[in-house]
Formats: structure tokens, C-alpha cells, sequence
């Protein structure tokens, strides 16, 4: 069996490397592969996922597993930019920040991520994958409903978004 494991762009996997090269020494069909990994991860276009392709070389055959995104690539897809935050909520001098990054997430778009990533997190209970998906957005400089993650924690904490969470 040889396993690939590569991250691609959703929908924009090629034949080039570092893929062409791996499936080669299998002797697959390297395009029937890239067509099906594109196929697969057309949802997840303009972002990057993990896929790991085993093929059996006695066969021919291969399986295709598309992984899930990071929480950090799912936070710029949700917030449709390219990048987060160079130095989250001006950690830095403010001279050496070329402009202030603020963007900003409602808490519904904070549950949904969360619903997303709650298999990843190891955990069976929505508040924790929500507040796990607050962590991330102090990581990325992102704002919830224009304030700061850990104020929108801290009401999590009070109880304040039970009603959201459910």
C-alpha cells in the first residue's frame, strides 16, 4: 500500500508536485486521482485540506480521505480574507503594524465553526467547541461581534449565549 498524505486547495489539486511524483512510483492513473480529489474537495474551494490517498499498487485502486480544515483556515473562509491578523489585537508597537486588522465574527458564524470542528476537538459538548473556536479567533485577531474574543468568553462563562448554544 502507498499512502500520500498532501494539503491542497480545495478543488485545485494538480498532477504536478508534490502529488504527480508520490502517485508515479504506484503506477495509479495520476489524473482519475486528481479528478476524484478535486471532485471531493470542491466544497472546500479557496481553502487548504489535508488528503491522504492510499493506493494499492497490486490493484491499481485507490481511496481518497479528505481531512478537515483548520479552524484558522475556516476563519478567514467565514470572514472572506485572505489573511488574519499579522499581530492580533496590536500586541506589537502600533509603528510596526502596517494597518490595524479588524474583523469581526457574529456569534452564530462562532457556533456554526464550532459545530464544524467539534469532532476534531475531542469533544461531545457544543459550549466547549465554542469556546475552543473563541480561543482561536485571540490567535487570529478576529473580533466577536465587534468585541474582543475574551469578553465574548468571559459571557459565555456568565451564561450570557446559552440560548445560542444548542
Amino acid at each position: 500500500m502507498v499512502t500520500v498524505k498532501i494539503i491542497v486547495d480545495g478543488g485545485k489539486a494538480n498532477a504536478g508536485p508534490p502529488l504527480g511524483p508520490s502517485l508515479a512510483t504506484a503506477g495509479v492513473k495520476i489524473q482519475e486521482v486528481v479528478d476524484a480529489i478535486n471532485e471531493k474537495t470542491k466544497g472546500f474551494e479557496g481553502i487548504q485540506v489535508p488528503v491522504t490517498v492510499e493506493v494499492d499498487p497490486a490493484t491499481k485502486k485507490f481511496e481518497i480521505e479528505v481531512g478537515k480544515p483548520s479552524l484558522a483556515n475556516l476563519i478567514k473562509k467565514e470572514l472572506n480574507v485572505k489573511k488574519l491578523a499579522k499581530a492580533p489585537f496590536n500586541v506589537y508597537k502600533k509603528e510596526e503594524i502596517e494597518e490595524e486588522f479588524k474583523k469581526s465574527l457574529s456569534f452564530d458564524q462562532i457556533v456554526k465553526l464550532a459545530k464544524m470542528k467539534m469532532e476534531d476537538m475531542k469533544t461531545d459538548k457544543l459550549k466547549v467547541a465554542v469556546k475552543q473556536t473563541i480561543g482561536a479567533c485571540v490567535s487570529c485577531g478576529v473580533y466577536i461581534e465587534d468585541k474582543k474574543p475574551k469578553e465574548i468568553l468571559v459571557e459565555v462563562n456568565e451564561g450570557k449565549w446559552d440560548e445560542k448554544i444548542k
